[in-house]
């Protein structure tokens, strides 16, 4: 087994989350994703993503155990899905993404956004994390307001907020907003979810040739200079070990600069406050 990649972050309640984990996004195949939670541990992962809707808990489980890792040495997130929010509800599913997980505590446990019942649902994980169940507790896809709805409610502060972010989307406010409040920023589609032409652009290529990195490595590297754990996701061998040598060289101010500059504002992914793209997911399929 490989030698772990142990850069970490700390939250606010001492538990520290790996800077950089496997993102199981979109991961349906079940040997092709088992295959790749096996080579990323063999290469020193020791963090993986996962979410009820992804429907690949139990592959994840089978990719650990198959690893031959121990509990105690990796970082599991998952996340409660919007149709499962609401404060029952929250707790039978994180029971369910348990038993898939084979496990008896998650090291993190994510909103995966928020809906109308997640301040319920939020109630809900704070007493799970009490209960010692969950080591961390988090948000993803949270605005500013939707944490400040939380604050004004009187309830304990999410330690994490995954959210969209890449150069093209550096969610800069949100970003500093939660610096001051000490919420750990994660970034999820960290290279432009391949929706993009990022990986291309001359100033990253650039950037790349002076560390003989690719753009892709320069990209997480920016992310990592900004304080934010980063959780790329891919099947393929020689990405997953191309995503996790970062570690070895830094930006100069200069260089975070020309990355920032590349900023269009565009989301690819969902809007957190698009009401009706929301409404549609609180439907639970027959």
């Amino acid at each position: 087994m490989g030698k772990p990649l142990v850069e970490s972050i700390e939250l606010y309640n001492g538990v520290k989350i790996p800077k950089l984990g496997l993102g199981l996004f979109l991961m349906k195949d079940e040997a092709e994703l088992v295959n790749a939670v096996k080579y990323a541990v063999e290469v020193g992962y020791r963090h993986f993503d996962t979410a009820k809707i992804y429907g690949n808990e139990a592959y994840l489980a089978r990719g650990l155990k198959e690893a031959g890792i121990k509990r105690e040495d990796v970082f599991i997130t998952s996340k409660v899905w919007n149709y499962d929010e609401g404060y029952e509800p929250t707790k039978a599913a994180f029971q369910e993404s348990l038993n898939l997980l084979e496990t008896d505590y998650l090291d993190l446990y994510l909103i995966h956004w928020a809906t109308p019942k997640y301040v319920e649902t939020w109630k809900a994980i704070v007493e799970l994390y009490e209960e010692g169940k969950i080591k961390a507790i988090g948000v993803s896809n949270f605005q500013i307001h939707h944490l400040e709805e939380l604050k004004n409610q009187g309830l304990m502060q999410p330690m994490i907020n995954q959210i969209e972010t890449h150069p093209e989307f550096p969610q800069n406010e949100l970003h500093e907003y939660m610096k001051e409040n000490g919420i750990i920023h994660e970034a999820w589609g960290p290279l432009g979810q391949g929706k993009s032409e990022l990986l291309n652009h001359p100033i990253l290529i650039e950037i790349g040739k002076k560390y003989f990195k690719t753009p892709a490595q320069v990209i997480i590297r920016w992310h990592l200079e900004r304080g934010e754990v980063v959780i790329p996701k891919s099947t393929h061998e020689n990405r997953i070990l191309e995503n996790s040598s970062v570690f070895n060289f830094s930006l100069t101010d200069e260089e975070i600069q020309q990355i920032d500059s590349l900023e269009t504002g565009t989301r690819y992914g969902g809007d957190p406050d698009d009401q009706e793209r929301l409404q549609k997911t609180l439907i639970r399929p027959v």
